[in-house]
């Protein structure tokens, strides 16, 4: 279907984007769910009945601080338990884990403007086969193919980017590089805001676990961010229930509502 014809997606007869503009789906219920909230905060009497709808996306400031006063209100998060707290902590060990590093080196295949993503990623899964097959049996293979291939100025060093704590690297590399035991060339590409990155662990420090009660503050903090998310979504799901959805679904089980 051509942009200019495509229906215009509405909540209870709002525009959420202008004719034939190309909303990617995310975004798209990203401003439902605002819109949803503004909506809200109007008939909770916080917000103006003449508050203007937004544009692009964009809502007032205005409503920006009426949805907030809402969400105070409307959003009831308890005071998670001792119990909960403590199995939380177990659970999540590693990410309360202090001076973990680990001796890292990698190729990196750099996406850039105007790089065919695809090729690109089928290079660095080629890469990625050799060396694994070599893993363990000859070190130098890994070393020439950085210096071959990869787009990073490590490369005329094998690659070897030294000892990384998990704050040294993008988060996006962080999440595939720690709390796990791993040694030696990864099975799979991580990905990051770069590229590609095939990525060879050498050695790994474990560092030391923060006990329950030194990190007890941070153990709840993120218990009630979990516990208000969830709060929201189910709110959202509710508002979404009872009113008009067009060109938008809101609906689907597997579908954030929150990004």
């Amino acid at each position: 279907m051509d942009q200019a014809t495509k229906p215009v997606a509405r909540v209870n007869g709002v525009d959420l984007h202008a004719p034939g503009e190309d909303v990617p789906p995310d975004e798209l219920r990203q401003r439902a769910c605002t819109e949803l909230m503004r909506q809200a905060a109007i008939r909770d009497r916080l917000l103006p009945a003449d508050d203007p709808a937004p544009v692009a996306g964009a809502i007032s400031q205005a409503a920006a601080d009426a949805i907030d006063r809402w969400l105070d209100t409307a959003l009831k998060v308890p005071e998670p338990s001792e119990e909960a707290c403590r199995r939380h902590h177990a659970a999540t060990a590693s990410r309360w884990r202090t001076g973990e590093r680990a001796r890292l080196r990698h190729i990196l295949f750099a996406v850039t403007p105007g790089v065919d993503v695809a090729a690109l990623r089928q290079r660095a899964e080629a890469c990625l086969l050799d060396v694994r097959c070599h893993d363990g049996q000859a070190a130098e293979v890994f070393a020439q193919a950085a210096r071959e291939l990869s787009n990073c100025p490590t490369g005329a060093d094998g690659g070897e980017l030294g000892w990384v704590a998990p704050a040294d690297a993008a988060p996006e590399m962080s999440r595939e590089l720690f709390g796990s035991a791993e040694i030696g060339v990864l099975p799979r590409l991580v990905h990051s805001r770069f590229g590609f990155h095939v990525v060879e662990v050498l050695e790994r420090d474990a560092g030391t676990d923060r006990p329950f009660d030194e990190v007890r503050g941070a153990v709840v903090l993120s218990l009630k961010q979990r516990a208000w998310v969830t709060a929201l979504r189910q709110l959202l799901q509710v508002l979404a229930g009872a009113a008009a959805i067009e060109g938008v679904a809101l609906d689907e089980a597997a579908s954030p509502l929150v990004q």
